[in-house]
Order: structure tokens, then C-alpha cells, then sequence
């Protein structure tokens, strides 16, 4: 068996370059084909964040390379566990590559942990692999949407749930950067629904019209425009990561800005992090981490609760994304290469979704 894996510069996201490898199954270990994943500016922010939140650790690299994370599906074709069988399908955290061994543990009738020893350190909701036959929300036609919006969904749910659970931060309005990104559409779907909120969608010129149309943001504004919010406070859901726009916002309310955090990195070759936090009128900006939330959440409620409330919101958004959603498929090393290089210089259309396959 031959992996074909698509590696990113560390240091340059621009370099890219195929891998070819070849692995022996050891004892208890299975070998799954994955058969397609998605692409979306969220992969980049994976890159872009990668060394500070740990996301390069999950699949390692040679030096100076990476393995960037992609959800999506892939079938059991090798195994010496007793624990999964061949043929199995499963849906999970895949490198963007033809091949991937995990060692299944911790098995329920729903899937498995991969317990490779480098992935431990990682949050439990990465190293999670489901069965397609057992996951509730799985559904053959729909597993496009499952893996392009799905953990985007979750992420804006996590955001949606943070923002209410601390009262809004004494707010009524959230200003979501990068407004068109899959992530903050599925924030601003969520916060759409609650009461006397408003939520503003920072975007760019070209994209302020689809932006608009949407219907779940109450206003979409150009980012040329920040000085026009007319808010004297609010919250930033930072999904874009760039610094300029970052600092705008911050100007703009000062003390104001009652909660501010870095949830994405669209404009990724803008981004400064909060480390420059201490030159910022307001609040100081928080990295957000969604398990720290879900673990919150999974205390407060218990995990079924959750997965319930998870679930029916999934169904509405995913249904609701059908009148502006067109899915995109691309095969092959080439057309991956392109659909980075795509994604990483933001010229995705925001209303397509892209899958990708290198198997």
C-alpha cells in the first residue's frame, strides 16, 4: 500500500509538495482509506494557528512540513484489531492524504478513539471516529454538508452557546469579521434566533451582497465601513484573524468592546494573535477554544443533552443552507493543489463548498 499525502511549508503555506510512504500494520492497528474530505478557510486557519493550538501534532511531518487537518470519511481497507473490522465506514479528523493508520481503542457501538500515543495530548473530540451506520445525523445524500458545515456548525453552536451562557457579555450586539466564512454563518444562524440581538457582519466589498442576502445577519458592512456600526458596545467574534480589522473594531468601541475573541484566520497573512493585546484599546482578545466550552456544556447538561440539542439545531441549518450551498468535488494531487492555493489566497466563492480526494 502506497499514502499519498498532501504536506503544507510550516513557515510558507504557499509551498506544498506530495509524499509518498508505504507502513506495515502493527499489532492492533487498522489502515483506512479516506476517500474525501473538505476544504474550507478553516483548513487554513488550522494551518495558520497550527503551532500555537497544537493542530500540526495530530499527523506529523517531516521538519518544516505539515499534515493540515480536514474532516471527512473514510473506509477500514486493513486491520489487525479485533476491535474495528474492514469494511467499516467512519467519519472523522483525517489528514488531507489517501491513507491514514489509527490504533482503535475505547470502542462503543457508536466508533472508536484512536489512541496513537502522539495524539493523547490532543482534545478528545479530534481523536474521534464514527461509524456512518450509527451516527444520528449521517445521511448518504448529505455527506457533503456533513463535512464541510458540520464542525463549522458545531464551532459557531460552541460560540452561540459561550456568548448566552455569559449573558451576552451585557451586550445586543455581535460583530462577526469575515461575515461570508462558513463558521461565521453558522454563528450568525444561531445568534439570528435569539431575541433582541443584532448581529453585524464585517465583510469585504465583493462580498458584501451575498453577505446581505443571507438574511441572518441584521446588517452587513464593508470593513471600509467599521466607523458606521452605531453600537455603543458589542461583542467581536473575530473569524478573520487580521490585525488591521482587529484593531479597527477595538478603536472604534475601546472600552465598549466588552468581549473580544480570535475564532478564525481567513486573512491569514494579516494575522498578529493576541499577543499585541496590550496595545489594544478594550478587552484583551481570547483565543477560542471550543472544548473547553463543550466540556462546560458536557458538565451543565451531560452528553446526551447536548448531543440533542446539537442535533436538532444541525438539521435546521443544514436544511436552511440548501438555497444557497452548491457543492464542488475535486480528484486528484493536482486539483488539491489548486483548491489550496484557492483557499489560502481567499478567492473562494463564499455560496460554493468544496470536497477534495486524493484517493
Amino acid at each position: 500500500m502506497t499514502n499519498i499525502s498532501f504536506e503544507v511549508g510550516r513557515d510558507d503555506y504557499a509551498s506544498t509538495r506530495l509524499v509518498e510512504s508505504a507502513d506495515e500494520l502493527a499489532e492492533g492497528e487498522i489502515r483506512a482509506r479516506i476517500t474525501q474530505f473538505a476544504v474550507t478557510s478553516n483548513n487554513v486557519t488550522y494551518a495558520t494557528i497550527g503551532e500555537i493550538l497544537g493542530y500540526w501534532n495530530f499527523f506529523p511531518a517531516e521538519a518544516g512540513w505539515g499534515r493540515v487537518p480536514a474532516f471527512g470519511f473514510a473506509e477500514v481497507e486493513a486491520s489487525r484489531s479485533d476491535l474495528v473490522a474492514v469494511g467499516r465506514r467512519v467519519y472523522g479528523y483525517w489528514p488531507m492524504a489517501s491513507h491514514l493508520t489509527l490504533l482503535p481503542g475505547r470502542v462503543t457501538p457508536r466508533g472508536f478513539r484512536d489512541l496513537s500515543e502522539h495524539r493523547q495530548p490532543m482534545a478528545d473530540v479530534y481523536n474521534t471516529y464514527t461509524y456512518t451506520d450509527a451516527d444520528p445525523i449521517h445521511r448518504p445524500d448529505r455527506e457533503a454538508q456533513q463535512m464541510l458545515l458540520h464542525p463549522l456548525f458545531f464551532t459557531g453552536f460552541v460560540v452561540d452557546d459561550l456568548f448566552a451562557d455569559n449573558d451576552m457579555f451585557g451586550t445586543d450586539t455581535v460583530i462577526a469579521s469575515s461575515a461570508s466564512s462558513k463558521t461565521a454563518i453558522a454563528t450568525a444562524h444561531l445568534l439570528a434566533q435569539r431575541r433582541d440581538l443584532n448581529v453585524v457582519g464585517l465583510t469585504s466589498a465583493g462580498n458584501l451582497d451575498f453577505v446581505s442576502s443571507l438574511g441572518c445577519y441584521d446588517r452587513a458592512i464593508s470593513y471600509d465601513e467599521i466607523d458606521d456600526i452605531g453600537a455603543d458596545s458589542a461583542i467581536y467574534a473575530d473569524f478573520s484573524g487580521s490585525e488591521t480589522i482587529r484593531r479597527a473594531v477595538h478603536a472604534q468601541f475601546g472600552d465598549g468592546l466588552r468581549y473580544s475573541c480570535l475564532i478564525g484566520g481567513t486573512h491569514w497573512d494579516e494575522t498578529g494573535g493576541p499577543q499585541a493585546a496590550e496595545e489594544l484599546p478594550g478587552p484583551t482578545p481570547e483565543f477560542f477554544f471550543a472544548p473547553t466550552q463543550i466540556a462546560k456544556r458536557t458538565a451543565d447538561w451531560g452528553r446526551p443533552e447536548l448531543d440533542r440539542r446539537l442535533e436538532t439545531a444541525w438539521s435546521q441549518f443544514s436544511e436552511w443552507t440548501d438555497s444557497w450551498l452548491e457543492i464542488r468535488r475535486h480528484e486528484g494531487p493536482d486539483a488539491m493543489a489548486a483548491l489550496w492555493t484557492l483557499m489560502l489566497n481567499g478567492e473562494a466563492d463564499p455560496s460554493e463548498g468544496h470536497t477534495a480526494t486524493l484517493s
